[in-house]
């Protein structure tokens, strides 16, 4: 049986990976490099952010953990478990654990005393942290290995895809998504970051509610990614110098072992965010006598809901499964 997947970042090259695994033939088209797309610049630490409190959506990102805490089992490049911070300042009223936090082995409160006097709340974890630049590169060449085939074609709709003749098709194209099947629901999440060489730190920090703006530190072996923002609406992909001195300055201020780091880079991302959420759906009628597994929409969540996801679509391939 012969599949194509439309688009190569997190999303697409896991679908692809797991419906090889079904012993399909796998053609994945993509109009960009992996290395090119939103998935390349991703900060790509676990965590469900955006994400509504639904049955799936926690499914998809259990799988999806314990596929990456299996991974970082193996040494597979690119993939880390850290400590994770989480730090608020509004009161947290609710003293059960957060919809998301059943995934996470060693979830605990912290202490009074552990979150310093401009918080009022806070948890500690232990989550993946996928190094992008790294990553993509080892799932494209695992695919590849495989007998993939990858084709670089930017596709004007989705009957362009019968010219490799597939039995099915995987729509994971993202922001894409609004020009191939008229998805006026998908709008772009602009993301800005700031990258600089790790001083040494290990841990991640994630500030829930600065009133500065959206705040993040994540450590990766050899830099740091220091974000951001959240700007929905934007296609700009121009890195804004005043933006980029925010986000240093904000970042700076809660961990001032960053202060003096060497700055390496600006780079700029457009989550591919969706009204309603994940489309994960199979579309019997845009593609006549063809079977369409509509798989985006994951906005700053593909990395967190990506295998799980991937598991879902190749089981929605073939009606049998």
């Amino acid at each position: 049986m012969r599949i194509a997947v439309i688009g190569a970042g997190v999303i697409g090259l896991t679908t692809a990976l797991r419906l090889q695994e079904k012993g399909f033939e796998v053609t994945v088209v993509t109009a960009d490099d992996p290395g090119s797309t939103t998935s390349s610049v991703a900060a790509a630490v676990w965590y469900p952010v955006g994400m509504e409190d639904s049955s799936r959506v926690a499914n998809w990102s259990a799988l999806t953990f314990a596929e990456f805490t299996r991974q970082a089992s193996d040494q597979v490049p690119g993939v880390t478990m850290r400590r994770t911070r989480m730090l608020a300042q509004r009161p947290d009223a609710d003293p059960a654990v957060p919809w998301w936090g059943a995934v996470v082995p060693d979830l605990r409160r912290l202490e009074p005393s552990e979150l310093g006097p401009a918080y009022s709340s806070g948890w500690q974890f232990t989550a993946p942290t996928v190094d992008m630049p790294v990553y993509l590169p080892w799932l494209l060449g695992r695919f590849l290995d495989a007998g993939g085939n990858l084709v670089r074609q930017r596709l004007n709709s989705l009957h362009q895809v019968h010219a490799w003749k597939p039995d099915a098709v995987v729509n994971a194209s993202g922001l894409g998504a609004h020009r191939l099947c008229g998805d006026h629901a998908m709008q772009p999440i602009r993301g800005q970051l700031v990258l600089v060489r790790n001083p040494g730190l290990r841990d991640s920090l994630r500030v829930q509610d600065d009133p500065a703006g959206y705040t993040y530190v994540h450590p990766r072996d050899t830099d740091v990614v220091l974000g951001g923002t959240f700007d929905q609406g934007s296609w700009d992909t121009t890195a804004d110098p005043a933006t980029a001195r925010a986000i240093l300055a904000r970042c700076t201020a809660h961990v001032p072992e960053l202060r003096g780091a060497e700055i390496i880079g600006h780079p700029v991302g457009l989550r591919p965010a969706r009204q309603g959420g994940v489309r994960l759906q199979v579309d019997t009628y845009s593609l006549p006598g063809t079977r369409v597994v509509h798989n985006y929409g994951h906005g700053g969540a593909g990395v967190t809901l990506g295998w799980g996801c991937a598991d879902t679509a190749a089981a929605l391939v073939t009606p049998a499964a």
